[in-house]
This record gives C-alpha cells, structure tokens and sequence, in this order.
C-alpha cells in the first residue's frame, strides 16, 4: 500500500496543474498561481516521501515528469497566454482601419500562442533532467518549478504596472524567450538541498533563503518574481565566479 502513496501525492500535483489551467484561461489569475503553489508543495513532498518510504520507482519518476509538464508547464503558458490575449485586445482598439491594419490585426490575433513555447521548453527541460546525472546536488538550467513562480508571481502581483506599459506585448515574448533559453540552458544553478545545516558550505544558500523573507514580506506574492529573478542572478554570479577560479593558473 506504501508504494502507492507518493505516486498519490504526483497526482495531485497534476490535479493542482489542471486547476491552475482551469481559473488560467478564464482570467483568475491568483486563484491559477495559488494552484501552481499547492502543485510545488507536493512535488516537494512525493519525493521526498517516495526516499522515506524506500519504495521510489522508474513509473514515480515518469509520473513526476508529467506532472510537472501540466503544473510549472502548460498552467504558467496558459496564464501568459491569456495576458498576451487582453494585451493584444487594448492594441487592436488604436488600429486604423486600413488594409495594414487588418494584415497586423491577424498577427496579434495569433501572436498568444506563442506563449505555449514555454510549455514545450519545460518539457525539453525535464526530459534532459531525467537524463542528466549531473544534476545531483544542483540543477543545470533554471527548474521548471522556478520559471512557473516567475511567471504566476509576475502577472498577479505586477499586473497593475504591466498593464501600463504601452508595448506590453512585446516585453512579455521577450521575456517568454529569455525563460525558454533559461530552461534548457547550461547554467549551473543552486539547488536547496543541505547536506547539513551550517554556514561553512551552505553561505549562498542561506544568503538566499534569508533575503527571500523581506521580499515576500514587503512585496506578498509579487515577492515571488523577484526572488527568481534574484535567484537566477545568484546562479550566474557564481558560476561565473566558479569558472574563473578553476581556469585561473
């Protein structure tokens, strides 16, 4: 009976993605990224249960990829795609009436499913995750959970000074591209895992996990992009940091 309990928790975090696609395309963007947590939350725990339990399995980690693909994949996709939606809408408004005007109307039309690369991207990242033994104690690319934080985080708790941004539109495929780069990059990124819990060895990571409490206190959900954002930023700095040592003579 043990041996099914993780893949229970999987399943949740697939039926949390699925809701989060559900209030997603209808606009409920809080409602979407609070689903996209709740899925994070037993992503955390199915593995971790799956080691306490001694009963981890090739169809748990299959399942886990999937999973994964819907909650940090298509729901994140879905919520842009939905803001690129309403974007294009306040641009098609100001449009002259003009055979021009019609040829880029068409284009807007269409320029939202764009936003779905980056549900195919997170698959590519999981899927060279499964497959990539390095990936141990760090992570090579930023973590599908982490871009689908990013975005959630991004749109409900910035929405209001994105919405002012007159070339909107453009902005958010730039940064869907950068995201998608991100994924499957070779960046080596930190991962929260502790071998033990003291400083010596363990500095960056406790440098991040302190400065994430103000961000979150002075900034509530919107806190979260800006902890990615520090995130990824941190992972540059010392793989660069990293790099430049082992290359020095």
């Amino acid at each position: 009976m043990k041996k099914h309990i993780p893949n229970a928790i999987t399943c949740c975090n697939l039926i949390s993605g699925c809701i989060a696609i559900a209030f997603a395309v209808h606009g409920a963007y809080q409602q979407a990224l609070w689903a996209i947590i709740a899925g994070a939350v037993f992503d955390f725990f199915d593995g971790m249960t799956a080691r306490l339990l001694h009963v981890s399995s090739p169809i748990g980690k299959e399942l886990d990829s999937l999973a994964d693909v819907v909650t940090f994949g298509v729901a994140p996709a879905a919520m842009l795609f939905n803001k690129l939606v309403i974007a294009s809408a306040a641009v098609l408004v100001d449009l002259p009436e003009s055979s021009m005007g019609h040829v880029v109307a068409k284009l807007l039309a269409y320029t939202p499913f764009l936003a779905f690369l980056m549900a195919a991207f997170s698959a590519l990242r999981l899927a060279k995750f499964n497959l990539d033994e390095r990936q141990t104690m760090g992570f090579i690319g930023l973590p599908t959970p982490a871009n689908a934080l990013f975005w959630g985080s991004l749109i409900v708790g910035w929405g209001h000074q994105l919405n002012a941004i007159p070339s909107l539109q453009p902005l958010l495929l730039v940064l869907m591209l950068l995201s998608c780069y991100l994924l499957v990059s070779e960046i080596p990124m930190f991962a929260l895992k502790f071998k033990t819990w003291g400083w010596k060895g363990n500095e960056l990571k406790w440098l991040f996990v302190a400065s994430c409490v103000p961000l979150i206190i002075f900034f509530g959900l919107g806190g979260l992009a800006i902890i990615i954002a520090w995130y990824i930023t941190l992972s540059v700095v010392t793989a660069k940091r990293n790099t430049n040592t082992t290359t020095e003579p």
